[in-house]
């Protein structure tokens, strides 16, 4: 039985980590979120409801790329300032889906926006784990 686990998780390795990666990115993201909100800015005021947006944001992204540099796409690319930025200009896109969406369905259909986001953050994920592999954290062909 520990074997075919063991198996079953080398199989299915980078999709297996990348899914506890995007866990722990939530959770960061959150907390820093939370914790803005609870110390030193007002969630009531718009514009510091959205700095704590962007710092939650920032938080996740950076925490999302070491993580996910490490310990779902192995990276070995020396220059880690040009793929940091790949990464955050993939993950910045990405966000940019996050709003169409809700916008799509909340704001022009009236679909609910627990359902909008849930749906939104399925296809963020597509995407990020798409361009990640694909683009960002490519691997490149021996020569």
């Amino acid at each position: 039985m520990k074997e075919k686990i063991l198996d079953l998780y080398k199989k299915y390795e980078e999709l297996v980590n990348y899914v506890v990666v995007g866990v722990m990115t939530t959770l960061v993201s959150w907390f820093v979120y939370f914790a803005s909100v609870y110390t030193f800015l007002d969630a009531e005021n718009a514009l510091q409801l959205q700095i704590a947006n962007i710092l939650s944001w920032i938080a996740g992204v950076a925490f999302a790329y070491v993580t996910n540099r490490k310990f779902v796409f192995k990276s070995k690319e020396k220059d880690i300032f040009k793929e940091a930025m790949q990464f955050s200009a993939s993950r910045l896109s990405t966000l940019f889906l996050d709003m169409a969406v809700m916008f799509v369905m909340v704001t022009l259909m009236g679909i609910h926006d627990g359902i909008s986001k849930i749906t939104s953050a399925v296809l963020v994920t597509i995407a990020n784990y798409i361009i990640s592999k694909f683009f960002v954290f490519k691997k490149k062909e021996k020569e």
